[in-house]
């Protein structure tokens, strides 16, 4: 079955599958030619019309589009208010508005327009209305226009002889017909209806109820096409909205093990065959089922799969199990084929060396697929110099992945700034139009809202908020995006320490942040764990201005590597967002740690889980990389000989996940009779930093009720004298 677009993360690409880091080359340039405009066109008549009331069956909402100016009408109801709305069937620049009203005219109303049907936009207001023939000049655009009656002229409800919208397409109508890749070696195009079709295209990120609602600013932006990764049931909402846009859809189908390295779902394709013939009986009901479709584009069978094997097998079954799989793919295409003979079928890998297996088993697929980032432009040589006789479809690209870029000071991957993005999905955009005849296009990565780590680091409208690379795909796809407001712009962000942060204390950021609209900027700034603790999510952090783009935020609790990320908005729906990584470390603590190699007994250790063995001396070996854990029960209790007897004024708990909620500090001058300096119930794990006034040779943790499901595990347990 096919998986969520909204979990598919970004993955390994090109080259070997050891994976070359690529370079990221900026480029500015846009190959697009500018649209022209079209002329002023009746919109309207003979489009789909609905009302919110219609007086009986002779009045109905479509008499008042049907070109008949004096003999057929539509009439509502007699009560305030009343509306009547025409759909364009796609988004169109509209210029006027012409209203021929019967007797029963409205003289309070609005001409508003909408992009999906539910918010609507107010064009032009009229009061005071005298019925006859209103002519009105309007600015805007839409797909759905509608009168919004407010007033009627008397006792009578409203009555049009005719609603005639007028006003401009973006000069492409959407394209219809069977869909054929054509020409020969080298010389190839995609054609829809026998008309040439380079696909201009995005990934597919919000929920499928969400289209509605994106789909038009998709369609503002210069795309005429959108991927997906699953086709099923649930898949009609969206194509219905696709075909209502005038957009085209590569309808994918997933095949485990999917999403390249790091995937799950090992599947034998060798012997398997009821893995694959369920799979080949699923995507049969779903061609059958939208092979008709006009949003129908082609049909996209696996994702990755070929690099993704190597996950599962290695040498000589590694190797069997790719041509069996690139097989079963030919199986799929020819039984497509013979459903469905009017749109073409591809798949989709993230390593050229797939292609090899592609052109061996593969015959029947009519054009193959690569997701490629940083090293796109790569993708062009390599087809080059294996002498494939297929043209493909760029299906992922945009700036460089944190599988390509270089490490940070803080041993991290070092994610491009914004302005880098954007001048990665120019250049992506470049490489595909620059290999003429045999790249068809691309869906570039990613129309996503999600505001998390992968989000920040690909979607071009995180949060609904639209990023430099928004206006670089647009001005890409258009030629267009000069007189738009744009994004604030965030250069030279700097965080320090970068490297020492102290837990719960505070790190200064610095940037410089520029409107180029000159809009007024507010800030947000959040944290990631991601790579400290897995968690994807981001957290505002809690933060103050300290002025001249300085802030003052407060450290995570949690030791580790944390993403800081600026957010700049500018009002206009637009941000700017930068972000460096800051290691998050103890605070320090003066003096001498007296715990250190000291002897450290403890209630008992893990031998062998996880990272284990977890021995009692590993929390005091002054190493952060290592830990003591104990049994999975309560209570437990960890201790120290210091040798002799020794002031103690601080001790430094810095735990690990498994930490504990209640504990007790006790002393003992024997090892035997212990006196309790500290005790908490309130423990929250991360690092407990403790003053204690006494003297005592043994120290230890009594340690009475976990704060997780596991044991207690303490990286180090410092003693400070």
């Amino acid at each position: 079955m096919s998986p969520s677009p909204l979990s598919r993360g970004p993955a390994v690409r090109r080259a070997v599958p050891l994976l070359a880091l690529g370079a990221l080359v900026a480029s500015s340039l846009a190959l697009a030619a500018p649209t022209a405009q079209a002329a002023e066109t009746l919109l309207s008549q003979g489009r789909p019309a609905t009302a919110s009331s219609q007086e009986g069956d002779g009045y109905a909402p479509s008499a008042a589009v049907d070109g008949n100016l004096t003999g057929t009408r539509w009439a509502s109801r007699w009560s305030d208010p009343q509306w009547f709305q025409v759909d364009l069937g796609q988004r169109s620049d509209l210029s006027r508005v012409v209203l021929t009203w019967e007797g029963a005219y409205g003289r309070s109303y609005q001409i508003q327009a909408s992009d999906d049907g539910t918010d609507w936009r107010t064009l032009k207001t009229v009061t005071g209305g005298d019925g006859g023939t209103d002519e009105l000049a309007v600015t805007g655009s839409g797909r759905y226009v509608r009168m919004l009656g407010t007033e009627r002229s008397g006792g009578y409800g409203y009555s049009l002889w005719e609603f005639q919208v007028y006003g401009s397409t973006d000069g492409t109508p959407p394209a219809t017909g069977a869909v054929e890749v054509t020409g020969s070696q080298g010389n190839w195009q995609l054609t829809v209806g026998g008309q040439p079709y380079t696909v201009k295209g995005l990934t597919w990120g919000p929920a499928i109820a969400d289209a509605p609602k994106y789909l038009p600013d998709v369609k503002s932006m210069g795309v005429n096409t959108i991927r997906t990764w699953g086709t099923d049931g649930g898949t009609k909402p969206l194509l219905d909205s696709a075909a209502a846009n005038g957009l085209k859809v590569v309808n994918g189908f997933w095949l485990q093990p999917g999403g390249g390295p790091g995937s799950g779902g090992c599947v034998n394709y060798v012997t398997d065959t009821t893995y694959k013939n369920t799979m080949l009986t699923e995507f049969t009901k779903w061609v059958e089922a939208y092979r008709n479709h006009p949003a129908t584009l082609m049909w996209n069978v696996g994702n990755e799969s070929v690099l993704g094997l190597q996950n599962c097998y290695s040498g000589a079954e590694l190797e069997a199990q790719r041509n069996a799989y690139t097989g079963f793919v030919n199986d799929v295409a020819k039984k497509i084929h013979s459903i469905d003979p009017d749109h073409p079928v591809t798949s989709t890998d993230a390593w050229t060396g797939s292609w090899p297996y592609y052109q061996r088993n593969a015959p029947d697929l009519d054009l193959y697929s690569m997701n490629s980032y940083g090293d796109i432009c790569g993708v062009r040589e390599d087809w080059e110099q294996g002498g494939y006789t297929k043209p493909y479809l760029i299906t992922e690209g945009g700036p460089a992945g944190e599988w390509e870029v270089p490490d940070d000071a803080n041993g991290v991957p070092d994610e491009p700034t914004d302005v880098q993005k954007a001048e990665g999905y120019t250049k992506a955009w470049n490489c595909v139009t620059g290999h003429r005849g045999v790249a068809l296009g691309a869906t570039l990565f990613h129309y996503g809202t999600e505001h998390d780590f992968g989000g920040i680091w690909f979607n071009l409208l995180p949060d609904g908020l639209k990023r430099l690379s928004y206006y670089a795909v647009k001005r890409a796809y258009t030629a267009a995006a000069g007189n738009d407001n744009t994004p604030p712009v965030v250069s030279a962000l700097a965080v320090s320490p970068a490297s020492s942060a102290p837990a719960g204390g505070e790190f200064t950021v610095r940037a410089d942040v520029r409107d180029p609209d000159g809009d007024p900027i507010t800030y947000k700034i959040f944290l990631s764990g991601n790579y400290a603790n897995g968690d994807k999510r981001l957290v505002e952090a809690s933060w103050r201005s300290t002025g001249n783009g300085t802030f003052a935020v407060r450290t995570p609790e949690k030791l580790g590597v944390w993403k800081v990320y600026l957010q700049a908005e500018d009002g206009r729906g637009n941000a700017g967002i930068e972000t460096k990584s800051v290691k998050v470390v103890a605070p320090p603590v003066t003096g001498t740690n007296v715990a250190l190699n000291k002897p450290t007994t403890a209630s008992s250790f893990q031998p062998s889980y996880g990272d284990c063995p977890c021995e009692p001396a590993k929390a005091t070996d002054g190493r952060a990389d290592t830990r003591w854990a104990s049994d999975w029960s309560d209570p437990q209790w960890i201790q120290v000989d210091l040798g002799s007897a020794t002031p103690v004024r601080k001790l430094q708990l810095v735990w690990d996940p498994a930490y504990a909620k209640s504990y007790e500090v006790q002393v003992s001058d024997n090892g035997s009779a212990w006196r309790t300096v500290h005790s908490t119930t309130t423990g929250n794990g991360d690092i407990d930093t403790i003053d204690v006034a006494a003297t005592a040779r043994h120290v230890r943790l009594h340690l009475t009720a976990r704060g997780t499901g596991w044991g207690y595990s303490l990286h180090e347990f410092g003693i400070y004298g």
